[in-house]
């Protein structure tokens, strides 16, 4: 069995626009030309590998193409580069970050990728505990995760570890003191979604089994602002509780209450200068993140 390599291309298309109807635009095709590739690539490999939802998304057996073509287009943009084909063109790195990291030591990988003019970064933001998935499914070529154990393709290495400590306004630890204590059951915290496990970590180290009033703020600034204003508490990050205690905004709760979460940078292994020049950013900005924690 030979894969067309428009037949590939245009599943990638779909998944990554999300529709046929996008992937058509992004082709220069019609949507029924998308269509039709679809469906011969289908009768190629005898399965079905897209499931038509609104986005669209590969099956399990369209995931392994997915990762095909994605290294095959990687590897067409570096090879048409080296060959000065098209000065103009750049090459598109897919990514995944958690949003933590995207609002502190990540910004120094920004800082150097945007001197490069060959390159095009696609970053998804996604928890750490959940960011392998997206190398599985063959929809980014890197993330950073909290997963050490590699997926298959993939290399991966230690980066840093973050520190998450949980902290409160003094009017809400007022509310909610429980003898010198803080009472863990009642208080209402803050959680960034629904997969932030942070602050049940620190519920389980305490016994509480009911759910207390939780509020989801998903967005980094505001997830600060949310514990700031005293809507709950929350875990946050070392560096950015910090100036708050100094202020007097914020103050700890249990003084050796804290979560470490250790991330690492997985990439897939593939001969590419592109990803190999990423790879080297982003260990050099978690090893100066590492030093400062």
């Amino acid at each position: 069995m030979r894969l067309q390599p428009e037949h590939l291309a245009t599943l990638l298309a779909i998944i990554d626009t999300g529709t046929f109807d996008a992937a058509a635009r992004q082709l220069h095709v019609t949507p029924s030309a998308v269509s039709q590739r679809v469906k011969a690539l289908e009768a190629e490999v005898g399965r079905v590998v897209v499931v038509r939802t609104s986005p669209c998304r590969a099956t399990a057996a369209g995931e392994a193409l997915v990762r095909l073509a994605r290294q095959q287009s990687l590897l067409e943009s570096e090879a048409l580069a080296g060959l000065a084909v098209d000065t103009r063109s750049r090459t598109d790195l897919p990514i995944v970050v958690n949003a933590d990291s995207m609002s502190t030591w990540f910004g120094a990988v920004l800082a150097e990728a945007a001197q490069w003019d060959d390159v095009v970064l696609r970053i998804r933001v996604e928890d750490q505990d959940h960011s392998a998935r997206l190398l599985r499914s063959g929809e980014v070529l890197g993330a950073v995760t909290s997963d050490p154990t590699p997926v298959q393709g993939c290399s991966t290495e230690p980066l840093v570890t973050m520190r998450y400590l949980p902290a409160a306004t003094p009017q809400l630890l007022d509310r909610h003191r429980a003898g010198r204590g803080f009472d863990w059951a009642a208080a209402p915290l803050v959680r960034f979604n629904d997969k932030d496990d942070i602050q049940q970590r620190i519920l389980d180290r305490h016994g509480v089994t009911s759910a207390p009033p939780t509020h989801e703020v998903p967005d980094g600034g505001g997830f600060v602002t949310a514990v700031r204003s005293g809507l709950g508490w929350g875990a946050l990050l070392t560096g950015q509780l910090a100036p708050l205690l100094e202020a007097g905004e914020l103050v700890r709760l249990g003084s050796r209450d804290r979560v470490d979460v250790p991330l690492y940078w997985q990439r897939w292994r593939l001969p590419s200068l592109h990803l190999d020049r990423l790879s080297m950013l982003v260990r050099k900005a978690g090893g100066r993140a590492g030093r400062r924690s």
